[in-house]
């Protein structure tokens, strides 16, 4: 096995310091095993009760009225989520449309969101108005306001109370991180803030952007009463097999609202041929749990390495787990840009390309983005980015298969080694 890793330029001291951690991680790795095979029994059970069959996996173009395959689809994620409804398309053309269009569905001028967990994701910002832009829900005269996280991590219940007010017609709960330094949120935890919420007013409409949290835990937020959750199919539910697509889940009014803003009004869900473009989705749904398993192995490994190499790391080497994001603080430029270069080398597409930072549309610096994939910009897939700012965190998350992940994980210590910012024999 040393020689196989030796084809890929990985020395022997990163090889056998990778799989001393290894050895340590096998238990943490039977748990994982163990919510993956509970989630895989919920999604099949899923598709048999709502009965998915050869037709289903037909696509349609045009208007796309009446597809089997695209109904029975949003079904099935209904029924894993436990929600009265879902809207599953591939004309949602990334997590952030997903949620654009959740908020955008269901605000109204003069209507207020409010973030209960602070600052939303950067691509958010223009969404909603934080930096100005066109067509941004500012636009259209709703106001924003937001509760910080307490400085632990948890939410400030007494500060959410305080700052609903008449007006407050959603909260908005982001789950992970983004490109924050703050842990990514449990469902438990969402479920106190969802709870806290309700018992303040009980219309107010709790949307959690649930990307990357999609089949760690055995429940998900809508387990605990969220009304909206929404997330993208290029993360965890698409098992890297969905080429696009994003899903809003959650209360009949609200998706029915939200699928009115995706088309139009008058026709909402009734449009929107899936192209032949269902057998992806359906597969890669029934793949999510152990793909996702395979990541959050992987994102676990990462933290463990960097950890006894002297970096700080977001989750900690033993905490649990609640995304497949992985941070790592690597405090300069030239660290974020060599990790990023080695997960590049590890791609199955693209290996031979070599990332560089470079201004991105809704981010406000440069950012440096390591995506070796099969569907462009999928972080279900091995990858890794982060924006070049102090104090120089990058986030790594995906990968297939865990041999993949840690492949990518050593890759990523080889070209920090190479360029002369570790010593393995120096390790604390």
């Amino acid at each position: 096995m040393d020689t196989m890793y030796a084809s890929f330029g990985i020395d022997r001291d990163i090889y056998e310091f990778g799989e001393k951690i290894c050895e340590t991680l096998e238990d943490r790795f039977r748990e994982i095993d163990k919510t993956a095979e509970y989630n895989q029994l919920k999604v099949i059970g899923a598709m048999q009760q709502c009965r998915v069959s050869q037709a289903c996996l037909q696509g349609t173009t045009g208007y796309g009225y009446n597809d089997l395959g695209r109904d029975t689809l949003e079904e099935v994620y209904s029924k894993v989520f436990h929600t009265e409804a879902a809207l599953v398309r591939p004309l949602i053309a990334c997590g952030t449309h997903a949620l654009s269009i959740a908020l955008a569905g269901n605000l109204r001028p003069g209507d207020e969101l409010l973030s209960v967990s602070g600052k939303p994701y950067d691509t958010l910002e223009e969404v909603i108005g934080i930096r100005p832009s066109r067509g941004s829900l500012a636009e259209y005269g709703v106001t924003y306001s937001q509760v910080d996280l307490l400085p632990d991590g948890n939410f400030d219940l007494d500060g959410i109370r305080a700052a609903i007010k008449p007006k407050t017609k959603m909260c908005a709960i982001q789950r992970s991180k983004g490109y924050d330094t703050r842990r990514t949120l449990s469902v438990a935890q969402i479920g106190q803030a969802i709870e806290c919420i309700h018992s303040v007013r009980s219309d107010i409409i709790v949307m959690v952007d649930n990307c990357y949290g999609e089949f760690v835990e055995k429940t998900e937020p809508s387990d605990l009463d969220a009304d909206l959750i929404v997330g993208s199919l290029i993360k965890n539910p698409g098992g890297g097999l969905a080429p696009v697509g994003g899903y809003i889940a959650g209360k009949k009014e609200y998706v029915e609202n939200a699928a009115f803003r995706m088309t139009c009004p008058g026709l909402g869900s009734e449009v929107g041929p899936s192209l032949g473009l269902n057998p992806s989705m359906y597969q890669g749904f029934f793949m999510a749990p152990v793909v996702t398993a395979s990541a959050l192995k992987g994102a676990i490994f990462a933290a463990n390495v960097y950890e006894q190499l002297g970096y700080e790391v977001l989750p900690n080497s033993t905490e649990s787990r609640h995304d497949i994001i992985q941070a790592v603080t690597l405090r300069s430029p030239e660290a974020v840009i060599a990790f990023c270069k080695g997960i590049q080398k590890a791609a199955p597409v693209d290996a031979h390309v070599t990332p560089e930072p470079c201004d991105m549309p809704g981010y406000d610096d440069p950012v440096i983005m390591a995506a070796g994939a099969f569907v462009e910009g999928s972080s279900i897939e091995l990858s890794a980015d982060g924006p070049i700012r102090p104090p120089y965190n990058v986030y790594f998350q995906g990968g297939l298969t865990w041999p993949s992940a840690k492949l990518g994980i050593l890759m990523s210590l080889q070209a920090m080694k190479d360029a002369g910012l570790i010593d393995l024999s120096k390790k604390e």
